[in-house]
């Protein structure tokens, strides 16, 4: 069985260590602040030491900073890490940024907490996660935490359009967790979502944060076709928007369990 589903692609993965993508990447909607009661609540080990793989610009690793003793932040894009030192709490002296890759960089466990986002689409599974479950206080979790956007009325044409601008046509929805399961590589042992917040800014960053995707990198775009896609998009934005403002009613979607394979 392949480590992951082919439009999972390293070529994908790697526009996050564009500059242009790492620039718009704050534009995303946030964590709602409930993500990171739980996430502490899950660290029962000690020492509380957090590693934070494919840790972007920190989003969870400068929330977490009250709750641990140490956090290692780990990314391959430095353009990421280097907006996220600048950015609240990012020059805390209990961050360690680590540039490089989660497969081999040098960490120093044990960690009682490995969180991981939608980065974890990108990583060879059939390293990290056996790599992960070396690296484990006896009780620590993985935590697979990602901020997840409540369907609304125009949901539906929101995605017709990012379908047909998108730069990995192949892409397909997936189950992360079954298929890390299935390849007897995690076993989940609990799964949260947290009350659902507002989120809101302008239109014209709403439309700009999408292209902090990798589907949707201005760098893999036709400038023909960035231009189009910017258009429509901001249309239907402003159609349901309040002056020049969109909000979205978003929520933190988190998965925990064991890394396995550590034998491997």
């Amino acid at each position: 069985m392949p480590s992951r589903p082919e439009f999972l692609g390293k070529e994908f993965g790697t526009r996050f260590q564009n500059q242009n993508v790492a620039d718009r990447y704050h534009l995303r909607a946030t964590y709602p602040p409930e993500t990171f009661r739980i996430l502490a609540n899950l660290i029962v080990d000690e020492p509380r030491v957090l590693l934070d793989a494919g840790s972007g610009t920190g989003d969870v690793a400068r929330h977490m900073l009250e709750y641990v003793e140490r956090i290692d932040a780990v990314d391959i894009s430095l353009p990421m890490m280097e907006h996220g030192k600048a950015l609240p709490g990012g020059n805390s002296p209990k961050i360690y940024w680590l540039h490089g890759a989660i497969e081999d960089i040098p960490l120093s466990p044990p960690y009682a907490l490995i969180t991981t986002g939608q980065s974890l689409h990108w990583m060879d599974w059939d390293v990290v996660l056996p790599r992960f479950a070396r690296s484990v206080t006896p009780h620590g979790m993985l935590v697979i935490v990602d901020v997840e956007v409540v369907p609304n009325a125009w949901s539906e044409d929101l995605l017709k359009i990012l379908r047909h601008y998108s730069t990995n046509p192949t892409y397909q929805p997936f189950d992360m967790i079954e298929e890390m399961e299935k390849r007897q590589l995690f076993q989940k042992e609990g799964e949260v979502c947290t009350l659902p917040v507002p989120f809101e800014q302008p239109v014209e960053n709403q439309v700009e944060s999408f292209h902090s995707q990798s589907s949707l990198s201005r760098d893999h775009m036709t400038p023909e076709n960035a231009t189009a896609f910017d258009a429509e998009m901001r249309d239907l934005l402003n159609s349901h928007a309040q002056h020049g403002t969109i909000t979205i009613q978003v929520y933190g979607h988190i998965v925990w369990g064991r890394p396995l394979g550590a034998n491997r």
